[in-house]
């Protein structure tokens, strides 16, 4: 089953993080004030709304946090069920909203991100299970 790989519309403050995305680069930033990682891509920080704020390149490891099987999803996903929903926290301390691919997830499972292209200069942030690299 291949996930559909809708183009995002960048703005001014996540066109770095979906160019990163190309290079197969998964982007985030630290707040040079307070010292959070911040995800996710943003002007200024939600933490002490400084604008201080550091890009760098993750390790694109992290945790199954929470997970759902979707079924049936709306627009590019109409056709795509069923897949998997969910967040996993990097090592890095933030936790985002994926899709994991390549297995069934659980909860605390080791993940490394892969990249789905999108045909128009970046690609999709997806994880998989480590063991399946």
């Amino acid at each position: 089953m291949t996930l559909p790989a809708p183009a995002p519309s960048p703005n001014t403050d996540t066109a770095d993080f979906w160019a990163a995305t190309d290079r197969s680069e998964l982007q985030l930033q630290r707040c040079s004030d307070c010292d959070v990682v911040i995800w996710y891509p943003r002007a200024i920080c939600p933490q002490c709304w400084g604008q201080n704020l550091v890009v760098f390149i993750a390790s694109g490891r992290g945790t199954v946090y929470s997970w759902t099987r979707t079924m049936k999803g709306n627009g590019d996903y109409r056709e795509a069920g069923p897949y998997f929903l969910a967040y996993v926290e990097l090592e890095e301390g933030p936790r985002l909203m994926t899709n994991i691919v390549e297995g069934e997830p659980s909860i605390g499972q080791r993940v490394e991100v892969v990249f789905h292209d999108t045909g128009q200069g970046s690609a999709l942030v997806r994880f998989r299970p480590i063991s399946a690299s």
